[in-house]
């Protein structure tokens, strides 16, 4: 199955560390960060996994549930999360899905053949309060994910659908954004009372509202 932006994520019932998990229901009204790793015990995603729980404060006040997904099963899995607190010193503190039946990495087109037909590729999903899919990613197996980079494609998503404006390239919180351009002038004055700086009709700067965390 080839899961596109937009779309709604498949929803599906599931074994995890935490317990079973039905997608959905788990999510509540949350965003969610989907991501999955080849297989247990593989040195790259024992970094990762121990990332991830060090930003639960970040997740948290973003109302984001991150889950991680490998093809082994629970058990193998908790033998795992042993090693990722001995090693990085980080305790796992959200689910990781037990896919041995790679139900759920079928559903999200995790499993690419010509790459390898018995594991997952490192894919992340990024999923908003609505279960639409907002951003899709795919890592090579030897480079690390950058979950700064989440984190800020999150803040993008989360400040673009509260305010008419997208961000530039390599927008970090704090600086200018975009007023989008199906925003006519009379209403931006409404919404950016400060005013903005005009590059072209189409190219029109502002200072960055708040986020929604910030607010």
């Amino acid at each position: 199955m080839s899961i596109q932006l937009g779309q709604i994520a498949p929803d599906f019932e599931q074994d995890s560390t935490a317990g079973r998990i039905r997608f959905h229901g788990w999510l509540g009204n949350d965003w969610g960060v989907l991501f999955s790793h080849p297989k247990d015990y593989t040195p790259v995603c024992t970094t990762e996994l121990a990332e991830v729980a060090r930003l639960k404060p970040e997740w948290d006040k973003r109302h984001v549930k991150p889950i991680g997904l490998s093809v082994d099963p629970a058990d193998s899995h908790k033998g795992w999360e042993r090693d990722i607190e001995e090693t990085q010193g980080q305790a796992l503190n959200f689910p990781v899905l037990a896919d041995a039946d790679r139900k759920v990495s079928d559903l999200y087109g995790m499993v690419h053949p010509q790459a390898d037909p018995t594991i997952t590729v490192r894919s992340v999903f990024i999923i908003d309060p609505a279960k639409k899919v907002r951003l899709i990613l795919t890592y090579p197996p030897s480079t690390g994910r950058n979950f700064d980079e989440i984190i800020r494609v999150i803040d993008s998503l989360q400040l673009t659908d509260a305010h008419k404006v997208a961000t530039p390239v390599n927008w970090t919180n704090g600086k200018p954004v975009i007023i989008v351009p199906s925003l006519s002038d009379e209403d931006a004055k409404q919404r950016f009372p400060g005013g903005w700086k005009t590059l072209k009709p189409y190219l029109r700067m502002v200072d960055q509202p708040k986020l929604p965390h910030e607010a």
